[in-house]
């Protein structure tokens, strides 16, 4: 696996995943481009059905992908390509593990007619269960005390437990929204900071550190196969992940060749777990 490990390939994803062996990758995060939402030139096309089944064959058993996607609108109707997306994991085989939402503190393009459009689904897919979940508790509640220990039944009454009561950690596990601001999210350090937003859609690096952080430990390997300026690989990286970035353009391949040479160790915190 030395061979691509910790690299940037150039060209079609599809072809590019076909080099990589048989459950190599323990985590993709990724966010394709959809519905002609930007501007890629003549190269916004890719195999859907093809680039799935490549995904399921590299992932690991227990690994898990994040499909990061928005729906674009046509003649007044949302295209719910997502939803379509989203089958097509789980026809493969791939199991929809969690629907969470990427929600943006602000907004790029006001929308007239209906209400401002301000967040995208983040599908986590995964081949069996989870063999990984390292959960950020950074959710504080309201107070940290002995709570009721009581759960509502199917038919609606109320069942008192046996232990007295629950005691609430100061910090909860967070939700399925997380909510990130856009367009000053990323870290690209020195000469990789000018050029990453040459790139048309850039997602916070933080929303990718996350997704990392809570879907792979140390060592594993981490997949972006449209990597676009390295965001993934850039986050996996300091995170003391290896990693693999592809895309088909040249020019994005170079940008992130330069990020991934200038990427610090800034997020090597342990993480906080169940255990």
């Amino acid at each position: 696996m030395s061979k691509f490990e910790n690299t940037i390939l150039c060209g079609d994803c599809c072809e590019q995943l076909k080099n990589l062996p048989l459950h190599s990758v323990d985590l993709t995060v990724t966010s394709p481009p959809y519905d002609n939402l930007r501007d890629y030139g003549n190269k916004n096309s890719w195999n859907m059905p093809e680039l799935v089944c490549e995904l399921y064959r590299v992932t690991k058993a227990g690994g898990v992908v994040v499909w990061i996607v928005a729906d674009g609108t046509v003649n007044g109707s949302e295209t719910c390509s997502s939803m379509r997306q989203a089958l097509w994991f789980k026809q493969v085989g791939f199991s929809l593990h969690d629907t969470m939402i990427y929600a943006k503190r602000g907004f790029a393009n006001p929308s007239i007619g209906r209400y401002h459009q301000v967040w995208e689904y983040m599908f986590v897919f995964s081949k069996g269960r989870p063999r990984t979940f390292n959960p950020i508790r950074d959710r504080k509640n309201i107070c940290s005390r002995m709570g009721a220990d009581a759960v509502r039944q199917r038919d609606g009454s109320i069942k008192k437990g046996s232990r007295g009561g629950i005691k609430y950690r100061e910090y909860g596990m967070r939700w399925n929204i997380w909510e990130y601001k856009i367009g000053g999210g990323n870290m690209a350090d020195g000469e990789a900071n000018k050029l990453v937003h040459k790139h048309p859609a850039v997602f916070p690096e933080a929303l990718a550190a996350d997704h990392i952080k809570s879907w792979s430990n140390p060592g594993d390997l981490v997949l972006d196969p449209m990597c676009g300026s390295g965001t993934v690989c850039a986050a996996a990286k300091k995170l003391g992940r290896r990693w693999i970035g592809i895309d088909i353009f040249p020019e994005y391949c170079e940008i992130a060749k330069v990020r991934m040479s200038q990427a610090s160790l800034l997020w090597n915190q342990p993480v906080e777990t169940d255990e």
